[in-house]
């Protein structure tokens, strides 16, 4: 891992609040005060089917597991490497779901995005638009050069978000990750440079 002086290095993920007009990105982790509780929401997320299918949280499935999930954001947060933001209703502060950016490679300004929505959320464009902030977010504030994107093959959802969202297939990882279902999955391989087109 790569260590800095938070006071000079411009590749830290700092903490911000993305307002997309009836959708909030704000930061996960202790602070984040949700309707209903900010650990009942995490704990529900986990229960997920699909969540727990493509983006398993296997360890946020009870209220300690979901408070050592917000303590792993804050520390991310403060050291600079990942940019984990719920996605929040403007109006209401309800969950929707989660969008997070993290250097892969920071000397070299790779990134990775990744995202999963509640089952309320879904079927809004919400997982585009997220992905879309984050990325240019990342691109002005902290020098992200190239921005992954990896998802199941079988997760076709996914696959359309990564297109829409300015992604383009680079190709398939073969046995590369293993999702809730249990064996290793094959991947897709998407990403978008800070110099491709908006």
């Amino acid at each position: 891992m790569t260590t800095s002086d938070p006071a000079t290095d411009q590749r830290l993920l700092r903490p911000d609040v993305l307002d997309l007009g009836d959708v909030l990105l704000r930061p996960w982790g202790r602070g984040l005060d949700l309707p209903g509780g900010t650990l009942a929401a995490v704990t529900a997320a986990a229960a997920d089917p699909e969540i727990a299918r493509w983006n398993p949280l296997r360890d946020a499935t009870d209220p300690a597991g979901a408070e050592a999930y917000l303590d792993r954001a804050d520390a991310r947060w403060a050291e600079g490497s990942t940019a984990s933001f719920a996605i929040t209703d403007a109006a209401d502060g309800a969950l929707c779901g989660n969008v997070a950016l993290r250097w892969s490679d920071r000397d070299e300004g790779v990134a990775m995005v990744g995202y999963w929505l509640l089952t309320a959320a879904r079927g809004r464009g919400l997982a585009t638009r997220a992905t879309t902030a984050v990325t240019a977010w990342g691109v002005r504030t902290a020098g992200v050069r190239r921005i992954e994107l990896y998802h199941a093959v079988g997760n076709e959802a996914s696959c359309r978000v990564a297109i829409r969202a300015g992604f383009p297939y680079e190709g398939t990882l073969r046995a590369s990750f293993r999702y809730g279902d249990g064996p290793y999955n094959d991947e897709h391989l998407h990403a978008r440079l800070a110099s491709d087109p908006a």
